[in-house]
């Protein structure tokens, strides 16, 4: 597993990025251990997780995630660079929620006790909140970072002006920056082309791209004439989450995209899951893919793709796709 240097700064992270939001609902205990331990075997020593974790849950199962793996990580700590997230309501009360210096303090210290260590490697804002000035969240974070409890800053979901704003505001009052940002890119995604990843490449801020297999969508196993399986995300999601994933790829076009793409990359004996995300990694600018899993044996299918580079011929067939796309059906359902 290679790695790479995210952003402008030190920080060096593997192309991979272990997603976890499946760990504590989709996936028992067990089971995220096992996922853990298949990707520092194999050389993943970057790990994505969130408070609001695990996708699906409600404030029963707030932090779930971190807890199992604050557990994991006892005598390893030193070998992962930990990104975790604030932002999601963590109690039903006014400032339990969004990015307020009051609930992002609360927010960190929650984290640190379910992750069971006394720093983050990578702390980041998962949503904007627009009711919250941007220079009182920076100058929080920035705070935290002199503490010691954050090594470096980053954002996820921001638009191309948001991120401007941000980054604007912490030059402005020589704060510490966002570092790296986590849209959602893949190969029926690709609407930060236009903006935001080329303002991350002037400004050297990382990109660590989530979706790049589209929630699962891109393996080629969902059939647009039946119901996907309980176990896979698009089956196992409810209420407004499963919304927003049927809404950003459950339609005709994507399946048939999709399948064009299956048989393509059958023919020349590849892996469609491993060719979307390599695809994802050869793209400038991008620092690494988060690419989850519901079991050991899913991730083990999707890990060879950091080493496989895609022909000419290979790159032509993922970049038409996005030509015979209808453009983004609804903005609102760029969240995670």
């Amino acid at each position: 597993m290679k790695t790479r240097q995210m952003g402008r700064t030190g920080l060096k992270v593997s192309e991979i990025c272990l997603g976890t939001m499946t760990f504590g609902l989709q996936c028992d205990e067990a089971t995220s251990a096992a996922i853990m331990d298949t990707a520092v075997e194999c050389g993943v020593d970057f790990f994505d997780t969130s408070d609001a974790y695990p996708i699906g849950g409600d404030l029963t199962t707030v932090g779930r995630t971190e807890e199992i793996i604050g557990r994991w990580l006892k005598g390893r700590r030193q070998q992962i660079v930990l990104a975790t997230k604030c932002f999601a309501a963590t109690g039903k009360g006014p400032n339990q929620a969004g990015l307020s210096r009051k609930h992002i303090f609360e927010a960190v210290e929650a984290s640190l006790r379910r992750l069971q260590t006394d720093y983050i490697d990578l702390y980041q804002t998962h949503f904007p909140d627009p009711a919250v000035p941007i220079d009182e969240t920076m100058r929080a974070l920035d705070d935290l970072v002199h503490q010691g409890k954050v090594r470096y800053l980053g954002c996820s979901n921001y638009s191309a002006w948001m991120l401007a704003n941000a980054l604007w505001t912490a030059d402005k009052h020589d704060l510490a920056r966002y570092d790296c940002v986590q849209p959602r890119y893949n190969l029926l995604f690709r609407e930060i082309e236009h903006e935001l990843l080329p303002l991350c490449r002037f400004h050297g801020v990382g990109v660590i791209a989530y979706n790049p297999l589209a929630g699962g969508f891109l393996s080629g196993k969902y059939k647009p004439d039946a119901p996907p399986p309980s176990n896979a995300r698009f089956g196992f999601l409810s209420g407004r989450t499963r919304n927003i994933y049927h809404g950003r790829y459950w339609h005709q076009e994507q399946f048939a995209a999709v399948e064009r793409l299956k048989e393509f990359f059958a023919a020349r004996n590849r892996s469609l899951v491993q060719a979307a995300i390599a695809w994802v990694l050869a793209q400038p600018g991008i620092t690494s893919a988060i690419v989850g899993a519901s079991s050991a044996a899913q991730l083990r299918q999707s890990l060879p793709a950091a080493e496989i580079t895609l022909d000419a011929e290979e790159m032509e067939a993922c970049n038409d796709v996005w030509f015979t796309l209808p453009r983004l059906r609804d903005p609102s359902l760029a969240l995670r």
